[in-house]
């Protein structure tokens, strides 16, 4: 309940989510209940963000937008309604620009359904979803791994992460995320790579323009005082004095 409300009071203050992840043009897939769009100014890189949901078509195949038409995808439990969760992500991809991220959280099977399947918390939800297992008691189970393992070379993972902070382990089953901070979610983060990336097998420069003077001189002197301290740094004495100090 209000699960993208949660996520900017918890995110608001990440660099990462303000300043690399949600920048630029974007869209908030199935986001109409709880949109990202209230929040723009609380992630000021945000220059534009369009709610999509059912009434702009299916999330799984986000038909009629081009190729690399947004800086980002986010969505906020929506992936676990769709029939095919492989063919929704590998479609979100396909809209984000290279160099461009999806931010997306989905439900953790055993926080949110807990062992009971179909979901009686919420009877929408066609998957669960787990980090990974290699056994699971949902018969309906998707690894997340392996989820982005399926989207190929142009998947960059910069985030993957539990989202239990505030989670009673040891209540009674009972759907926790109706409590107002409580979350029962994996939070994933995923950069499309560009074709540079791809056929280079990495994000490593092999050409790039000298910084500038200013920053040439600290970094010089960094590499400098390496060099004395390791001139001057007998290695069969390290972490040996023991004298009082």
């Amino acid at each position: 309940m209000k699960e993208c409300s949660k996520f900017v009071l918890r995110r608001s203050n990440d660099k990462k989510f303000a300043c690399k992840y949600l920048v630029g043009d974007g869209v908030d897939i199935g986001g109409e209940p709880d949109p990202l769009a209230l929040y723009r100014t609380v992630f000021p890189l945000i220059t534009s963000v369009k709610t999509w949901d059912l009434g702009d078509g299916d999330a799984q195949f986000m038909a009629g937008v081009e190729d690399g038409r947004y800086d980002f995808v986010f969505s906020s439990h929506c992936l676990e309604h769709l029939r095919d969760p492989f063919e929704g992500l590998k479609n979100w991809l396909r809209v984000v620009k290279p160099g461009g991220h999806i931010v997306f959280m989905i439900p953790e099977e055993d926080m949110y359904e807990r062992g009971v399947w179909p979901s009686t918390h919420n009877r929408d939800h066609k998957r669960t979803f787990t980090v990974f297992k290699e056994k699971s008691w949902s018969p309906d189970t998707t690894n997340v791994l392996d989820l982005v393992k399926s989207l190929g070379a142009y998947a960059d993972l910069r985030h993957l992460q539990v989202i239990d902070q505030t989670y009673h382990q040891d209540w009674p089953r009972y759907d926790q995320t109706l409590t107002p901070v409580t979350e029962a979610a994996i939070e994933v983060v995923i950069r499309k790579r560009t074709d540079e990336e791809v056929q280079a097998g990495g994000r490593h420069l092999t050409q790039s323009e000298q910084p500038s003077p200013f920053v040439r001189r600290y970094l010089n002197q960094y590499k400098a005082d390496h060099e004395v301290l390791k001139r001057h740094t007998d290695k069969d004495k390290l972490f040996s004095d023991e004298s009082e100090v």
